[in-house]
């Protein structure tokens, strides 16, 4: 009988401690209920380690934001847990000195559009390595101050156009390793949103199109930090263009990943290196750095566009010759560019740039090549052409004026038949010689024809007559033009007291000599 009676008094050992442990495991298991679905306070001892106004709560398998967080916290590193949501009021308390929230590796799915409304301070957040899959409208819009933003190795498929609004301060944005198809031209193209962005990185998506005259645009600060690799771009001449000026200037998104600047062509199935499709592929044109080209006279701006914003700028002139501040000619404006003009054949040469910065210098080549004629030369010459041309065709209308419409000064022209000689004193000797000559060329035709008309050569020849003895009347005063020519003062006198036969014989030589084709002789 005592066997029975030791196996049942074992069983109600058991059975006591069973209903002893119960109590504990209960507890454990309400602990759990809550480490999940209620928030545990700050515990700097166990769970945390708080060293000043730093918290890092970094790998503690927390569910959930510990309440009570101190105001006076600048740093919370709440990385390497499984907190999945991050509601409204994870934080009751405004944490006004907070700048820096570390909520990366967790595993978070879902952002409350007001997670963020009491933490306006933050100047860098890390959300990298969760499971967010969209970003909705104004949602960081209260994070004013906010500088660096860490989305890579998300889920991210959507992102509203009005995600980063507000975003004033904003200078780095990592978006890479999710499944982005659209790339946020709005980020880069509206720049007063964004005015102090330098860099952009959205790598390794699925972005099928990029905005390439955007990207040209922009600043090469932001280029130099515009990493748009590991995409499956369809291959264009314009996007090898664009990369291979990028690697010309030895900016870090291009020269830096040449191997992982891949896209995508019909017909082939593996990625085709973007570089190479100037040699395999499309024999697209090699892409070279291009000088600046001016001509005489103009004014030139030469650009100091360095990788790095803010850096100290110095300029050497060609041969190395320092910019003076006496050489009106070459001038160093405010931002850090120079203005050199009027130019000359002389300024051609190349023009450096020193940039000098915390990280790195910077030294900038620009070749300045000037012409040897002014901007509108070609204009000029065809204005000397079109005067040269105006000026020809006025000089053949004046010529055709002198020779059609000038009045004629014979009495015995054609169509002045009411015009009679003036008769008397006031005939002059051009006007006989001038008859004389014509009744000479009739006389010589009629006498080759031998149809002279006789009563008309004694007609001219008894009008002659009658005119040379009223000229050997005439004072010698009166004459003033004898066969074309003034008479000499001195030869006056010496000519009247001569005999009349001499007389005559010196008017029959000049009225000889006036119609023969031989010089004059008197």
């Amino acid at each position: 009988m005592r066997e029975p009676c030791r196996y049942v008094s074992r069983r109600v050992v058991l059975t006591g401690r069973f209903l002893a442990v119960l109590p504990l495991a209960l507890l454990i298991s309400s602990l759990n209920v809550h480490g999940q679905f209620m928030a545990m306070p700050l515990n700097c001892r166990t769970a945390c380690v708080c060293a000043s106004n730093i918290v890092s709560c970094s790998q503690m398998n927390l569910t959930s934001v510990p309440v009570s967080l101190p105001s006076y916290t600048a740093v919370l590193d709440l990385s390497f847990n499984l907190i999945s949501r991050l509601s409204a009021d994870w934080t009751p308390v405004r944490l006004s000195r907070l700048h820096t929230l570390h909520l990366n590796h967790n595993g978070l799915t879902f952002l409350s559009s007001e997670a963020f409304i009491h933490v306006t301070q933050l100047s860098y957040l890390d959300l990298s390595s969760n499971g967010l899959r969209i970003l909705e409208e104004l949602i960081f819009e209260p994070l004013e101050h906010l500088q660096v933003l860490l989305l890579y190795n998300n889920h991210i498929s959507q992102m509203d156009r009005t995600a980063f609004s507000g975003l004033f301060h904003l200078q780095k944005l990592y978006l890479s390793q999710n499944q982005i198809s659209r790339f946020p031209v709005e980020v880069v193209k509206e720049r007063g949103r964004l005015e102090t962005l330098s860099l952009l990185d959205v790598s390794s998506n699925r972005i099928k199109a990029l905005p390439l005259a955007e990207l040209r645009a922009l600043p090469a600060w932001i280029k130099n930090d515009l990493y748009v690799h590991r995409n499956p771009l369809p291959c264009s001449c314009e996007l090898y263009r664009t990369l291979a000026l990028w690697d010309l200037h030895k900016f870090s998104s291009a020269s830096d990943f040449r191997e992982e600047h891949t896209c995508v062509l019909a017909g082939v199935k593996e990625r085709v290196a973007v570089l190479d499709l100037d040699r395999l592929h499309l024999n697209c044109s090699e892409v070279k750095l291009v000088k600046e080209n001016a001509y005489l006279g103009q004014y030139l701006v030469l650009d100091c566009d360095t990788r790095q914003r803010g850096m100290r700028k110095r300029w050497a002139l060609p041969d190395n010759v320092t910019v003076s501040r006496a050489d009106k000619s070459a001038v160093e404006l405010p931002g850090g560019n120079l203005q050199i003009g009027p130019l000359k054949v002389e300024d051609s040469g190349v023009y450096l740039c020193h940039a000098t910065g915390d990280a790195y210098n910077e030294t900038l080549h620009i070749t300045v090549e000037v012409f040897n004629v002014t901007l509108g030369g070609g204009l000029e010459s065809i204005k000397t052409a079109y005067t040269t041309l105006v000026g020809c065709l006025a000089s053949v209308i004046m010529v055709l004026i002198y020779l059609y419409l000038t009045p004629c000064p014979c009495a015995r022209c054609p169509g002045h038949q009411g015009l009679t000689p003036v008769s008397g004193t006031d005939d002059s000797l051009r006007s006989s010689t001038v008859s004389v000559c014509q009744m000479h060329e009739e006389a010589g035709g009629k006498q080759d024809g031998d149809k002279m008309d006789k009563n008309f050569l004694n007609r001219q020849q008894q009008q002659q007559q009658q005119q040379q003895h009223q000229t050997a009347f005439l004072g010698a005063k009166d004459l003033l033009e004898q066969n074309g020519r003034l008479n000499p003062i001195g030869e006056e006198e010496e000519e009247w007291q001569g005999v009349n036969g001499a007389r005559r014989r010196s008017d029959a030589e000049s009225v000889s000599s006036v119609c023969s084709g031989t010089p004059m002789v008197v």
